[in-house]
């Protein structure tokens, strides 16, 4: 997460400038940095706010753009089931894009031996608490400095970057630069959705292609003479 981390604060800071210049007082910016605590959706609420939009519109607005965790979620459902209530709830708050993209990096399956489940549980909590140390801090900072900081000067645009470049570092199969292809075109073609929903085609085409290439490569591996059973692409070179 330090790798990152510079990208990350670049991104919190220029949230907290834009939430001080768009009119919101200092308390109402530091309660939407500690309690909200996403980026994409607090920018996407701001001009809302701005605008004067109905409450629902806003909070229909940041649900959409966060339901790409309710992917992470299940994902990650098989890590965590293990742990009391409280402790997947607070994880689940905590957990960030980078933050979880690390972690399945790292550890690309679940485990059932103990030590295997407290190494996962260390690292996904040192990346979450240091993830919101770093976001909520520069933030904090943007917003006590706000008028001294310009909007001009894109700072946010270094924690896209961040994000770009760990997940090319993850583009590591034909099926996961499939998905990649797949899901940056969709969001373009439908940049034009409103309430961000263009993220959520992306999401869904993806998963879909995916979903239909591999099977069709399971029934290809399962057809295939000498093919073993149980044996599917997560068996072959």
């Amino acid at each position: 997460m330090f790798a990152v981390a510079p990208g990350f604060a670049a991104w919190g800071l220029m949230t907290g400038v834009a939430m001080v210049k768009s009119g919101m007082s200092v308390i109402e910016a530091i309660l939407m940095t500690v309690l909200v605590y996403a980026g994409s959706a607090q920018l996407a609420a701001i001009p809302l706010l701005v605008a004067g939009a109905p409450a629902w519109v806003i909070l229909a607005t940041a649900f959409c753009v966060n339901l790409r965790f309710v992917v992470f979620s299940a994902h990650l459902r098989a890590y965590l089931m293990h742990l009391p209530r409280w402790q997947r709830l607070l994880t689940g708050f905590l957990t960030t894009d980078l933050s979880y993209v690390l972690f399945v990096r790292r550890f690309p399956a679940p485990s059932d031996e103990p030590d295997q489940r407290l190494a996962q549980q260390a690292y996904l909590a040192g990346n979450c608490g240091l993830c919101w140390v770093n976001w909520v801090g520069s933030s904090l900072v943007g917003v006590a400095l706000a008028n001294l900081i310009p909007t001009a000067w894109g700072l946010g645009f270094a924690g896209i970057l961040a994000l770009l470049g760990i997940s090319f570092s993850l583009v590591t199969t034909r099926l996961r630069i499939i998905a990649a292809v797949v899901a940056g075109a969709a969001a373009v073609a439908t940049f034009a959705l409103p309430l961000k929903l263009n993220i959520l085609v992306a999401i869904a085409a993806a998963v879909a292609v995916c979903l239909v290439l591999e099977r069709a490569g399971m029934r290809a591996a399962a057809s295939s003479p000498g093919a073993e059973p149980g044996a599917g692409p997560g068996n072959t070179p």
